[in-house]
């Protein structure tokens, strides 16, 4: 569930083939245009599924604005995507999938509109946390939880204890979260190992940086999917994602559903990884 659209910080410059998709009838300096979704997935998509997905869930305000509906509403319907997206991911064999659904910047927002998105944070606690049970989910959160009202977190730790046993999709989701906030707690992190004299110095990897990070028990991911259009990667897993590839699709997250997600996951399997070689 998107809550809020996310902050901007630009992407660096790359072709455009690199990481859209567009919709039919739009013009492309692609060799043809691809459709934003599709009834099925073939079995070379099937066979080469990303083990880890993430999602900029962008889109919920314009969405309300373009049918003169308060912006909670689009907020409601994102809700909707996110189930699907969720119950589609697990029914695939997705192992994780990560959706930024609150970031550090957006308790800047009005208020009023940030105490009704926490409200709503723990309604769909409430009602998501038994089908989710049901789909053999765990529930995992990356952030600065602790900003969150004490009501939420104590859902929220109610929701992960139900959800802990399941083995299936692991579902992250990134609250009060933002990647350099993350990045510079885990410098912190180290900087008090280095001060207790438990790290040296020249021992400070990547490897040794990533497990400071809020998401240390977790993949990279393989692909990030980001809807409405949007060219930036909003402050999202910005460590995270030096490898992933990118699927920006013009598609409003809360029009975001199994067909558009299928188009993603056929966009990406035909991709070429090559991580820096040939």
């Amino acid at each position: 569930m998107r809550f809020t659209e996310a902050p901007a910080a630009e992407v660096a410059e790359a072709p455009r083939r690199r990481f859209r998709f567009d919709p039919p009838g739009e013009t492309s300096n692609l060799p043809g245009p691809m459709s934003t979704q599709t009834a099925h997935l073939s079995s070379e998509a099937r066979a080469s599924l990303p083990r880890h997905v993430a999602i900029i869930m962008d889109g919920n305000g314009r969405w309300a604005k373009q049918r003169h509906l308060p912006r909670i509403e689009g907020h409601r319907a994102g809700a909707e995507s996110a189930r699907v997206i969720i119950r589609t991911a697990g029914e695939l064999g997705i192992k994780y999938l990560t959706l930024y659904a609150f970031s550090v910047e957006n308790w800047n927002r009005p208020k009023e509109e940030v105490d009704a998105l926490m409200k709503y944070l723990v309604h769909y606690l409430k009602t998501e946390t038994p089908e989710l049970n049901r789909n053999n989910v765990r529930l995992q959160i990356i952030g600065q939880t602790y900003r969150l009202p004490e009501n939420v977190q104590e859902h929220l730790r109610k929701s992960i204890a139900t959800l802990a046993k399941n083995n299936g999709l692991t579902l992250i989701m990134a609250l009060s979260y933002g990647g350099r906030t993350e990045i510079v707690d885990a410098v912190r992190s180290i900087a008090k190992e280095v001060k207790a004299g438990t790290i040296d110095p020249p021992d400070i990897t990547e490897q040794v940086f990533a497990e400071h990070l809020y998401t240390r028990n977790l993949p990279d991911p393989d692909v990030l999917i980001r809807t409405s259009g949007e060219m930036r990667v909003s402050n999202f897993l910005l460590w995270q994602i030096s490898y992933t590839e990118l699927v920006v699709t013009q598609t409003l997250w809360p029009d975001f559903r199994k067909a558009q997600f299928y188009a993603a996951l056929e966009e990406y399997n035909r991709r070429h990884r090559r991580f820096g070689g040939l």
